[in-house]
């Protein structure tokens, strides 16, 4: 079942599309900025390097399952971020005490989507952010609404992108909780957690939450969604980059 929030509020976003993508495109560059520019006209023929962004929204199934049907994203990894390595391990973090959250590492191909357009789909896809230490069914610190950020770029994106859908009335009176915090370490979930959806499609957890996220997906945002196909993204990423 898809958040009563985010389809309440489905058309309102819709209506906010066009002030949203503008942002997007202000903030394509999220991680490389004027720069990349500079270089691309200096270079016209080289490629972007992939880079990472780091989303946190309930449990990391379900949001691994949306990006990984997103257009130019190359690899998807559920694992931990806000707490430190001794304790980033399901068993604990699971008690909410360790100061992670469930999250995915994003690893995409900014010639192809933006930073801008993956927070698109993080908010209006993936997870409902007015959710407070929560999510769906869950509950907790470590199923709290996040965005971890790599660097200045990230972190301007992401909290204009925010003030920007608050201003939009988006989710009505409903106050954004998304926290925005510096990434300090990303850890790998266990391999059992790894494509949970993807390897089990008729789990009653996945049927439920999960796969309607990936159908709102498809419905919502049809530019963007593709086939799941990650063996093949994993084949194009450069030797060694998922370890």
């Amino acid at each position: 079942m898809i958040s009563p929030s985010i389809e309440k509020h489905g058309t309102l976003f819709r209506a906010a599309a066009i002030a949203m993508l503008m942002l997007a495109a202000a903030t394509s560059s999220a991680s490389g900025g004027q720069d990349n520019a500079v270089a691309s006209r200096a270079t016209p023929q080289a490629r972007p390097a992939l880079q990472t962004a780091v989303f946190a929204g309930g449990c990391f199934w379900g949001v691994e399952a949306v990006f990984e049907h997103v257009r130019g994203v190359m690899d998807v990894r559920s694992g931990y971020a806000g707490g430190n390595a001794i304790t980033a391990n399901y068993d604990t973090v699971v008690g909410g005490r360790t100061g992670h959250a469930e999250a995915v590492q994003v690893v995409y191909d900014p010639a192809v989507i933006s930073y801008g357009q993956l927070l698109k789909v993080f908010f209006s896809v993936a997870h409902d952010p007015t959710q407070l230490n929560r999510q769906g069914p869950d509950r907790g610190t470590q199923y709290r609404s996040a965005i971890f950020y790599a660097n200045a770029a990230q972190q301007r994106a992401a909290t204009a992108y925010i003030r920007e859908v608050g201003k939009a009335g988006v989710f009505g009176t409903k106050p954004i909780v998304t926290q925005v915090t510096p990434l300090v370490k990303f850890f790998p979930a266990e391999d059992y957690h790894q494509d949970f959806a993807r390897l089990n499609p008729n789990h009653p957890y996945i049927r439920y939450w999960d796969a309607p996220k990936v159908a709102h997906l498809k419905r919502d945002l049809p530019e963007l969604f593709v086939v799941q196909d990650m063996q093949k993204k994993l084949s194009l990423l450069p030797s060694g980059s998922r370890k």
